[in-house]
């Protein structure tokens, strides 16, 4: 069942060497309900590419 969905969000950092969690702004994660460390599925929309990772909380209002 899907609890949440971000729709037409747009990635502002990435970190090559890292491969892991995603940092959503602590506003997006209250809003829509998704929990810190909770398992998020994230699809581009133009190559419907998906991979799995889990959230973690960005600073309040940082837009991340």
């Amino acid at each position: 069942m899907l609890q949440a969905k971000l729709h037409r969000v747009t990635v502002t950092r990435a970190d090559l060497h890292y491969e892991g969690s995603c940092g959503i702004d602590e506003i997006l994660l209250e809003a829509s309900g998704i929990r810190e460390f909770q398992y998020i599925e994230i699809y581009t929309s133009i190559t419907v590419e998906r991979f799995s990772t889990y959230a973690i909380r960005a600073p309040h209002g940082s837009g991340e």
